[in-house]
């Protein structure tokens, strides 16, 4: 919301209120968006680039085969797939304008969300329980990281997720609100890609080796 002065016949002067144009500066902000997607990437690769070297520092402690559940692991990727998948039929909805329709597939969505932290927060505690912890060996500070700082992620994702939720019931679907959803689209895609690398170098890779 911004003013701007008008004067009157009588020589008064009355402030005008008037919208901004945020769809005016929608190519900085995808620009803008992408450079974050872009550092975030560098993020995860130092982290995966740490595990790499650090990842088999055991300090005769457990390994990988000794501490991952893979039918549990595979059941939180499956979460997350899930939540990828049902966030692009929001999208889809999204575009036909269909706010109620949309706004159910990214409750959805959230759910999927959760339930991968959920699953997450209970491998962790689960991994502690065993006094695997991080401070044990390289492998585990490495890994806690890794894992952590993906499982941060997305639940800034859920919490991004409600917070449109509720502008879009306010607003409905305006350009605004349709470029935020663009936005967070991007967002959880890239987490899903991120996490199909945790799944296959941390806990697959692991398992077998």
């Amino acid at each position: 919301m911004a003013t701007q002065a008008h004067t009157t016949a009588s020589g008064a002067k009355v402030p005008v209120f008037y919208e901004r144009d945020e769809h005016a500066h929608e190519p900085s902000t995808m620009l803008g968006f992408w450079i974050y997607l872009m550092s975030d990437c560098l993020i995860f690769t130092v982290l995966f680039a740490t595990y790499a070297v650090l990842g088999r520092n055991y300090a005769a402690g457990p390994s990988p085969v000794d501490l991952f559940d893979l039918k549990l692991v595979a059941l939180n990727t499956a979460m997350l797939l899930f939540s990828s998948i049902t966030y692009g039929f929001a999208m889809l909805e999204m575009e036909k304008d269909k706010l109620r329709t949309m706004q159910l597939w990214l409750v959805v969505t959230g759910l999927f969300g959760a339930a991968f932290i959920g699953i997450e927060l209970y491998e962790f505690s689960h991994l502690i329980h065993e006094g695997a912890t991080p401070q044990r060996s390289a492998f585990l500070s490495s890994f806690f990281a890794l894992v952590g700082t993906h499982g941060l992620h997305v639940t800034f994702g859920i919490v991004w997720l409600i917070v449109l939720l509720i502008q879009t019931a306010n607003r409905g679907l305006i350009p605004e609100n349709k470029r935020r959803l663009m936005c967070l689209s991007m967002f959880w895609h890239f987490l899903d890609v991120v996490w199909i690398g945790v799944f296959t170098f941390v806990y697959l890779m692991g398992v077998l080796q």
